[in-house]
């Protein structure tokens, strides 16, 4: 029989490694094809990596915890009906990769003492791919640390130019070049930082039940905080009359679903405004890169999805500008539903510019969303209620139900003031409001 290498799949353009969360295959285990080998999480979802024919798992690579490059080996693996070993292995596993280094997976624990003392140790000691607060570095800016004796003290010091202000090879080798010259942080500086910065401790009760966060609540919780600390938030409301569209689903939501084989919900109608909105405002659809403004051309929406753990995931819609109102639905619905079974992919998460978040899902009427880094703006979609609401006609004000909805705008005040932040979302209400009845659902 033939064996070949199984390799760590690429997962999409921005993800160069994950994590190995599961053996699901033990040696000498038969499995079929594209049955899975084992579980995989990288910092935005996770996946699996099955098999690539029938056959026979004959060895791991890796162990549980490791963290692996896209295209390193995993595992040999031993293809049934095949005859001799041969030299060559088949697409889904290419010559042999050398074998790196073994780096342990981020562990996030609550701040002690052992901690304040490991921040100034040397990298060899401490070859985790996150630093003090969580903060990422990529197996090349650790492997030049490393050779180069930089401490974790000094890694922590240094101003990253990378996205979300990780640290790039470029920003490394200028921190050595300079280290003669540079001021850093002593380790009874970071102690005292971390002291300071530090939550009180927690008492615990012998009736309390305690919960161990998972990987992706970890990393959601570390992503919330990093938010806040890095963007001014600031908050503005707006109530937008859904009467018009609301009258009009329910008037076509059978014939859409008939006619394009997807369901109606009230997102990708929304959805539709936000988009127009960001044409007309495009300072909401923008990141910050130190001094610079960058406006984003690709209008891409993420949209805030709760799953049945209880995580939270974001699936962007890609160029969601150029996608008609069927493309929305069929974008939304069909993102909504892989979040939920657990089949997105990394790149399914990958470069949103702009998010939706839906609170009225859970009944809530408004909300202050946190901004998903590194954008600068998000935008909370309250429940839709019927309610009083004050009407002008030709013949005087009058008091009607209405179908009413809270947006909710959450908005960098770094870059986004409130002239911005307000009026990109009373225009998403007026375009809310302005809505064809007439409209064909073809």
């Amino acid at each position: 029989m033939a064996t070949i290498e199984i390799l760590l799949p690429k997962m999409g353009e921005s993800v160069a490694e994950a994590t190995i969360t599961k053996l699901v295959v033990s040696p000498s285990e038969f499995v079929e094809s594209d049955e899975p080998l084992v579980e995989i999480a990288t910092d935005k979802v996770d996946s699996e990596v099955p098999a690539p024919e029938d056959g026979t798992l004959v060895e791991w690579l890796v162990a549980e915890g490791d963290v692996v490059a896209v295209g390193q080996a995993i595992a040999r693996f031993e293809i049934a009906g095949e005859g001799t070993n041969e030299a060559s292995a088949p697409t889904v596993a290419s010559a042999p990769a050398p074998q790196p280094a073994r780096v342990d997976a981020p562990e996030i624990v609550a701040p002690s003492p052992a901690v304040v003392a490991a921040v100034s140790a040397p990298l060899d000691a401490m070859p985790s791919r996150t630093g003090a607060g969580g903060r990422f570095y990529s197996p090349l800016v650790r492997s030049i640390a490393k050779s180069e004796g930089v401490t974790r003290a000094e890694l922590d010091g240094i101003s990253g130019s990378g996205s979300e202000g990780r640290v790039t090879k470029k920003d490394i080798l200028g921190h050595v070049s300079q280290r003669g010259t540079a001021v850093v942080a002593t380790p009874v500086t970071m102690a005292k930082t971390s002291a300071a910065s530090a939550a009180p401790p927690v008492v615990v009760s012998g009736q309390d039940e305690i919960v161990e966060m998972d990987r992706m609540r970890k990393m959601i919780a570390d992503h919330m905080v990093r938010s806040v600390q890095t963007s001014p938030h600031v908050t503005s409301f707006v109530e937008a009359d859904m009467t018009r569209i609301v009258q009009w689903r329910n008037k076509n939501k059978v014939q859409f679903e008939k006619t394009h084989g997807t369901k109606l919900t009230f997102t990708p109608l929304i959805a539709e405004a936000i988009v127009k909105a960001i044409r007309d405002f495009p300072g909401v659809n923008a990141s910050v890169d130190g001094d610079r403004i960058i406006i984003k051309k690709q209008i891409n929406l993420g949209m805030a999805a709760a799953l049945p753990s209880g995580n939270l995931i974001v699936p962007v819609i890609k160029n969601a500008d150029q996608l008609s109102l069927v493309g929305l639905a069929q974008q939304v619905n069909d993102l909504a539903d892989r979040a939920r079974r657990g089949k997105l992919k990394p790149d399914d998460t990958a470069g949103g510019t702009y998010t939706m978040s839906n609170v009225g899902t859970f009944g809530n009427v408004m909300g202050t969303p946190i901004i998903n880094q590194p954008q600068v703006a998000i935008l909370a979609l309250g429940a839709i209620r019927k309610k009083p609401a004050v009407l002008e006609t030709p013949d005087g004000d009058v008091i009607a139900v209405r179908h009413m909805m809270f947006l909710s705008h959450s908005y960098d005040h770094r870059v986004v003031d409130g002239m911005l932040g307000g009026s990109f979302v009373r225009r998403v209400a007026d375009y809310l409001e302005a809505f064809d009845p007439q409209r064909s659902v073809v």
